[in-house]
């Protein structure tokens, strides 16, 4: 997480998150009663409290007129500013920008997501995605003056720019890098705020084991899109590894001599368990498929050909997820994109393949479900990954419970504001 420059700054931010801390637990309270529960000076305190009075943080909510004894002047007691954003999730998908906008009890305030091209340049998608944010404050009367952290999930890897030195092309196969350059700054630069970057499927998996009721601490999850993508929770905390790629199940071979992946290997699952990749062994056996709505119109047949092709695809996937439910013992495995759902036979064929797959002696297996959340919801994971970062919001997963999608508004249509009640 990058950090505001210098020690002051660190110290009073970190200040600042424990009088927004002390006035989220306890309410409207005079800044001689902030003094006693944080432990601050009072000059200390109200060069703090004047800070995020004047970012927007807090507000003057009254005074103690009505209840203090003697002649005194009356103290003022501040309070949170209901309209003040605290923390922020973005996701940057192969085709859209999702944002989530929370408040300092984690509940998600405003959400909405817009729409570019496949091919739009980072600095293009970076600003259409400072543009809703822009948008999405006018429209829900949010400001952003107060954010205490800034969580944002890139695809990864994806294919770098041409004469880009990391890592070197082999045999003409397609570059890839795990993030991005420059989104973190601009972030950063705009709001003054510590940013985050992680693999936007990554932080899905987060997003995963912390949501609903069963959340859990140890989690496999893979999603099936245009590439197959993973992401660890191991012990309640993602896994990144030493470069960041821990999780990338999609590039674990399955077939030896199976078709090129983009990565520049041959058989990778990405290339079996991908949907261009079930869509193109549909094409092998003569059925011709060009998307998944005719993918899910013979499903709903019971097409025999799509139904081989989803099993020997999620047969791959089941010993790929085998192998890491070996390593790792993970209480759940979710499978996560939209395919899954138009395909529930897919998620079948993971749990039999892998029930076939772990430790004969196991006394059970981990769960094997699809996704809750939809694929945009990695800002979401997001958000979460912002709350477990910040020095006060450590404890998770006991206190990174977010408020997600089944306890906010409608989740986000395309270009459109959703506010709470």
């Amino acid at each position: 997480m990058q950090m505001p420059s210098g020690v002051h700054a660190l110290v009073r931010r970190t200040h600042e998150e424990r009088v927004m801390r002390a006035l989220q637990e306890n309410g409207a309270m005079s800044r001689g009663e902030i003094a006693r529960v944080v432990g601050l000076s009072r000059t200390t305190l109200s060069e703090i409290t004047g800070h995020l009075l004047q970012r927007g943080a807090i507000v003057v909510l009254d005074t103690d007129a009505s209840r203090r004894e003697g002649s005194g002047r009356p103290a003022e007691r501040l309070a949170l500013d209901p309209a003040s954003a605290q923390f922020m999730g973005v996701d940057f998908g192969h085709r859209r920008v999702h944002v989530v906008v929370a408040d300092a009890s984690h509940e998600i305030m405003v959400s909405g997501s817009v729409r570019y091209e496949s091919t739009a340049t980072w600095a293009t998608r970076t600003e259409l995605a400072l543009e809703l944010v822009d948008r999405l404050s006018g429209e829900a009367g949010v400001h952003y003056g107060a954010l205490q952290g800034i969580g944002i999930g890139v695809p990864g890897p994806y294919p770098a720019p041409e004469g880009a030195a990391w890592p070197r092309a082999t045999g003409g196969a397609t570059v890839l890098r795990p993030a991005p350059e420059g989104v973190d700054v601009a972030f950063a630069e705009r709001f003054d705020a510590p940013v985050i970057v992680d693999n936007n499927t990554r932080l899905a998996a987060l997003a995963e084991a912390i949501s609903g009721a069963d959340s859990v601490a140890d989690l496999v999850y893979v999603r099936l899109s245009d590439g197959v993508g993973g992401g660890l929770v191991v012990g309640g905390q993602l896994v990144t590894g030493s470069s960041g790629l821990a999780g990338e199940l999609g590039h674990v071979t399955v077939e030896a001599a199976g078709r090129p992946c983009r990565c520049g290997k041959r058989g990778c699952l990405e290339t079996v368990a991908s949907v261009p990749g079930i869509l193109a062994a549909c094409w092998e056996f003569g059925l011709r498929l060009e998307n998944l709505d005719d993918l899910a119109a013979a499903v709903r047949r019971a097409h025999p050909v799509v139904d081989r092709v989803l099993r020997e695809a999620a047969g791959a996937l089941g010993r790929v997820v085998g192998a890491a439910t070996m390593m790792l013992n993970p209480a759940k495995v979710v499978i996560g994109g939209e395919i899954t759902r138009l395909a529930p036979v897919l998620v079948e064929q993971v749990a039999a393949t892998l029930a076939a797959e772990i430790f004969p002696t196991a006394s059970a297996g981990p769960v094997v479900a699809a996704a809750r959340l939809s694929d945009d919801d990695g800002a979401i994971g997001a958000l979460a990954a912002v709350f477990h970062s910040s020095p006060l919001l450590a404890r998770y997963p006991e206190t990174a419970d977010v408020k997600g999608p089944s306890d906010a508004p409608d989740s986000a249509t395309e270009g459109a504001a959703h506010v709470r009640p």
